[in-house]
């Protein structure tokens, strides 16, 4: 692959991550005056319309009974308590702590695989995992004084989005990637419509949270089409690591924007998460390029 389609892939990458990590900085603007259902309906109905729109104009709706099936049932649970607890931590905590510790997130789905999929994790990636978590366990200091249960719940948020990830893996590819994402954008809109009518459930909406929602929603949406980009553009192995400036991105805003600023603790756990994934995606792109030699040789032996 050319190096001008993985310098692309990795912008387009970059650009996710950025518009991800912004739209998280704009939920966490709003969470000071509206709640946690109240967020996921109005940002789920602006972000279900657009998925929805663009899938019933590439062809990409199908029936119900083609989509109601336990996979897609457990990711859309792991979805919305992925939202649920991300959400709720976000107006308890910094945005760039939560970011951090979610930067565990490719280590948890890697050690899920391993322990529910069969996959093969060699004894270097288990280590990574490990050291990973340790990096985790730097940033939330439980039992220290900084240590809050909102960061608990983004160790939550990070379970179930591993959940959401290991359960697509299951889901038949004949079905189209973005009905798959419909059916959570609209799980999650429902589940936070059904908070909303909770005592307090509901607050006024003033014009600026709509507008930053409405912001948030076109970001994540954008997100998730650029991120598709990225990966169909450059080779995997050259732009998933950018994949980690959203925590950059995540430092930034908090500084720039929420006045929040990154402790010691918190930077030295994040570098040492982010080292230990990056690792980990290291060896396993060793391992996926020694396969094809060895099956070569399998072949040649036989």
């Amino acid at each position: 692959m050319a190096l001008n389609d993985n310098i692309k892939g990795a912008l387009l990458m970059a650009s996710a991550m950025a518009s991800f990590t912004i739209s998280d900085a704009m939920i966490k603007l709003v969470t000071g005056d509206l709640t946690t259902g109240q967020i996921m309906f109005i940002r789920g109905v602006m972000t279900s319309t657009m998925i929805l729109a663009v899938a019933w104009r590439l062809d990409a709706l199908r029936p119900p009974s083609l989509v109601f099936n336990r996979w897609i049932a457990l990711r859309s649970i792991a979805e919305v308590v992925a939202a649920i607890t991300y959400i709720y931590a976000l107006s308890m905590i910094p945005l760039p702590n939560a970011a951090a510790i979610l930067q565990a997130l490719p280590l948890v789905v890697t050690m899920g695989a391993a322990l529910f999929l069969d996959e093969a994790v060699g004894w270097r990636r288990w280590l990574a995992i490990a050291v990973g978590f340790v990096g985790v366990m730097i940033i939330i200091r439980p039992g220290a004084e900084g240590f809050s249960a909102a960061s608990v719940l983004v160790v939550g948020s990070v379970l179930a989005a591993a959940t959401r990830d290991l359960a697509t893996k299951k889901i038949d590819s004949a079905l189209p990637s973005l009905m798959v994402s419909a059916t959570a954008a609209i799980s999650v809109t429902a589940a936070g419509g059904l908070m909303t009518l909770a005592p307090g459930g509901w607050r006024p909406v003033s014009m600026p949270n709509f507008a930053a929602l409405a912001f948030g929603a076109v970001l994540l949406f954008g997100a998730y089409q650029t991120l598709i980009m990225a990966m169909r553009t450059g080779e995997i192995s050259f732009i998933a690591p950018f994949r980690y400036t959203s925590l950059l991105w995540a430092i930034a805003l908090g500084i720039l924007l929420l006045s929040e600023m990154p402790d010691t603790w918190m930077l030295i756990g994040s570098a040492i998460v982010v080292t230990a994934g990056l690792y980990a995606f290291y060896r396993e792109t060793v391992v996926q390029r020694r396969r094809p030699a060895e099956i070569e040789n399998n072949l040649t032996v036989s």
